[in-house]
């Protein structure tokens, strides 16, 4: 009896620990696996610059939280993403091209920048690195619960989440198409539990402080989650590029 006893706080851990997964939570779809390889047309949108609403994100969070939408957006291989945040250099390389000041022969030529069917904005509504907090220990201590088991299982349980309002807008007609609200959420112990769920790929800038957190988890749930929306909800009749 007493060697089956000493196995329940090894059960325990690893229960504790399936439930400590990150989330995702999406009004209309659920999961967080990446897309699935494509090779067909696109559908070629803008990304419009992101409203901040949330008390504890700044604009430099909402310029990185589109930066690495842009960046899921253009490596999911559904769409051909026109920038134009930069216009105005590209403006300029095209006027000292046909200024007679540039080498002859070289750079961009007028009449030939491409215009987006489709603009995608988005609000961060909701940014909350820390949640809430507590102790993931059970039972408040004692038994089970203390010794180095409690050690484990006592640690500060972080929890984050993130929410953010998308819409799909007509160019031509300025039209909303469709709209949802995405959320991610991850929960983890201090310490380590859980890091490198989605691999290397860098986070935007302004968000590097999160790195290695809940809220890293929570923000690559929540644009593995917008591009999935985005990709499902556009209409078939826009990907013809």
């Amino acid at each position: 009896m007493k060697r089956y006893f000493y196995l329940i706080p090894i059960l325990l851990l690893f229960g504790c620990a399936s439930l400590m997964q990150p989330t995702a939570q999406v009004d209309t779809t659920a999961g967080a696996q990446p897309l699935p390889p494509y090779s067909g047309p696109k559908a070629r949108i803008a990304v419009a610059e992101f409203e901040v609403k949330a008390a504890k994100a700044t604009s430099e969070i909402g310029s990185g939280l589109r930066e690495m939408l842009i960046t899921a957006l253009v490596n999911s291989n559904r769409f051909s993403v026109v920038e134009r945040q930069v216009l105005g250099a590209i403006m300029q390389e095209q006027e000292l091209a046909i200024s007679g000041a540039g080498a002859p022969d070289t750079g961009p030529k007028r009449g030939q920048i491409k215009t987006a069917d489709l603009i995608i904005t988005a609000a961060v509504t909701e940014f909350e690195p820390q949640a809430s907090g507590g102790q993931a220990g059970l039972g408040g201590g004692g038994g089970v619960g203390s010794g180095l088991l409690g050690g484990i299982l006592g640690a500060a349980l972080n929890k984050a989440h993130m929410a953010l309002d998308i819409r799909i807008i007509d160019a031509s007609t300025s039209e909303v198409l469709a709209a949802t609200r995405v959320q991610g959420q991850a929960s983890d112990i201090a310490g380590g539990f859980m890091t490198g769920f989605f691999g290397g790929w860098a986070l935007g800038g302004g968000l590097s402080a999160y790195a290695n957190t809940p809220m890293e988890k929570a923000i690559r749930i929540c644009i593995i989650e917008a591009v999935r929306y985005i990709s499902q909800t556009i209409p078939a009749n826009y990907y013809r590029y």
